[in-house]
């Protein structure tokens, strides 16, 4: 069974250098977007150059790195799934050397009485992907480590926020009417798609994971309401706060 994937007692055949060769060190802090828009925005209003980049059969994913005064932060544009986002944080942190992921994507809000106008801070992710079983021991939840460390940056500097549980699906047209109500009961405040497997890669190889989203379409048994989604997936003020609290990480 997929839950019983964890092995840290044998080793991989495979490694990062034998498709990227040497390990590089260029940077320690990198943004992780999900927006075409926001990506597109950073590109157009700084002067960025390419420090990188993650190959695959369908293409190149560049990995770009902001001006001095921005103090050289990395970005790139992440596939979207647990998998594909997590994976990208180790390749990246071979090809950059980045140990600092902060991740801020989307989420479906599951109590948007609780979530609206406010950045949602996990503090564990149900594990409702198969990613995170290969790098952490089966459980249904994992603990965000860092949630406490955005959480004090968000208060300090005046940003609305909520934390609590988030639910992390790789199956987002099967989130079904009693699988939400279950969710909520447990105190999932928002469902998405990354933080489960993106932190248990993490957590496997000693990188730091800051992740928070927004919220925009909302899920419940009455229904579905997609209005906020576009705004959601592509809020310039999540990335200001992304970018303002990655200036306050890096370290070289």
């Amino acid at each position: 069974m997929i839950i019983h994937s964890f092995d840290n007692k044998t080793e991989p055949p495979m490694k990062m250098e034998d498709f990227y060769g040497e390990q590089k060190h260029i940077t320690d802090t990198c943004l992780v977007l999900f927006s075409w828009k926001l990506h597109q925005y950073l590109l157009e209003t700084y002067p960025c150059r390419e420090i990188g980049a993650i190959y695959a059969a369908n293409g190149k994913t560049t990995i770009w790195q902001l001006p001095p005064e921005k103090k050289g932060i990395a970005f790139y544009l992440s596939p979207i799934g647990s998998s594909s986002a997590a994976q990208y944080c180790m390749e990246t942190n071979w090809v950059i050397g980045a140990t600092n992921f902060v991740m801020f994507g989307s989420a479906g809000a599951l109590d948007a009485e609780k979530t609206a106008g406010k950045f949602v801070v996990p503090t564990e992710a149900y594990r409702d992907e198969g990613m995170s079983y290969h790098y952490a021991p089966p459980a249904d939840y994992i603990a965000i480590k860092n949630h406490a460390v955005l959480a004090d940056f968000f208060r300090k500097n005046g940003y609305p926020f909520v934390e609590g549980r988030i639910w992390t699906t790789d199956a987002f047209m099967r989130e079904t009417v009693g699988l939400i109500e279950q969710r909520k009961s447990e105190g999932c405040l928002a469902v998405e798609m990354e933080a489960a497997g993106a932190e248990a890669l993490c957590d496997f190889y000693g990188f730091d994971l800051y992740h928070f989203v927004v919220t925009g379409d909302v899920l419940s048994s009455d229904g579905y309401s997609v209005d906020g989604l576009t705004g959601a997936n592509h809020s310039l003020g999540k990335l200001h706060a992304a970018l303002a609290f990655a200036e306050t990480l890096i370290k070289y």
